[in-house]
């Protein structure tokens, strides 16, 4: 009667542990190059607003996010391969990184073709992110699960004043590692010198740098301000930020929560754009504070240096041309 008990027992449990199985949670790993921080490290930001909007959506106990920050699965290029292989899920990273994979996204980082991040919004949502998805999906196996703002335009953060291309000419000024980022720089007068972003800070210490071009909440982040203190506002580029996501995950998930994941993403992604207009402002303040001299440039004369660059890119890859024409027509 005993054995019989503790039979039905194991029975009447069965269908409790399978229901258990069947709600287990998926876990994604979430990478970032920037800091830890809050307020000015943009993969930070997106974590936060990403696990509110899980939690409001009551998928918490389904999914569960783990963020790496400042470089911790390793750096960019190779975190966004990591991304092509399905070994680490998501990643938060401009779209000048995926350019590497993708000829294509760098569209996205030509010189001066953006003047504002609302003009980014109105042509990506116009469809100039759709040739740019498919693109990448197909390329290199990556989704695009939403798009933000990088937290400011990209500007030159130099040891001394930069206020026309002479003032640039023959500095050794720290761009990503993207050939398109590489070329505006070189076109703007720079001594472009790629290099991965956990790599800046030493070389600008040992002067193998004389600056870098970033936007104001990162080099708050970093700290790149304790190494030099003239920061000009060229805005040569409004970056795209984009959550990478490996299609290794995306087809493991269950359509219906990979669906309501998806939502959740591009929710926390809008809450984030609104964090980055805020965010720069107040970086920019808080560098004033830090002893950095904040000041205005002839942008004119860098964009007419660098307006050849979209045409070249154009002749390389025709395709990007209908993306271009979106953009500047969101202006």
């Amino acid at each position: 009667l005993q054995a019989a008990a503790a039979a039905g027992l194991g029975m009447a449990a069965a269908p409790a542990i399978i229901g258990r199985a069947q709600a287990a949670t998926v876990k994604l790993r979430l990478s970032s190059s920037l800091p830890d921080d809050p307020k000015f490290g943009n993969g930070r930001v997106f974590y936060d607003n990403l696990v509110k909007h899980l939690k409001q959506n009551g998928l918490a106990e389904q999914i569960e996010v783990a963020f790496f920050p400042n470089n911790q699965l390793g750096q960019e290029i190779d975190v966004i391969n990591s991304v092509k292989l399905g070994v680490i899920d998501l990643m938060v990273g401009g779209s000048s990184i995926a350019a590497n994979l993708v000829p294509l996204v760098g569209t996205l980082d030509l010189g001066y073709l953006f003047s504002s991040f609302p003009q980014q919004t109105r042509a990506l949502d116009a469809g100039a992110a759709k040739p740019i998805e498919e693109a990448l999906l197909k390329s290199s196996n990556i989704h695009i699960a939403g798009w933000m703002y990088n937290f400011g335009a990209r500007s030159v953060l130099a040891r001394k004043a930069v206020r026309t291309p002479e003032d640039l000419a023959g500095l050794k000024i720290r761009t990503l590692p993207n050939p398109v980022i590489t070329e505006c720089l070189r076109l703007m007068g720079a001594a472009a010198t790629p290099l991965a972003m956990g790599e800046i800070y030493t070389a600008l210490q040992a002067g193998v740098l004389d600056g870098l071009e970033h936007n104001a909440s990162t080099i708050l982040a970093s700290k790149f301000y304790e190494t030099a203190k003239f920061y000009s506002l060229t805005e040569h580029n409004f970056p795209a930020l984009a959550i990478f996501m490996s299609n290794i995950i995306f087809n493991r998930m269950d359509p219906k929560l990979r669906d309501a994941f998806l939502a959740t993403a591009e929710a926390a992604a809008v809450d984030t754009r609104v964090a980055a207009l805020a965010a720069n402002k107040e970086a920019l303040a808080l560098l004033v504070e830090k002893g950095v001299t904040v000041g205005d440039c002839d942008r004119d004369a860098f964009r007419k240096r660098v307006a050849v660059q979209t045409e070249n890119f154009m002749k390389a890859h025709p395709e990007s041309k209908p993306i271009i024409e979106a953009i500047r027509a969101a202006a």
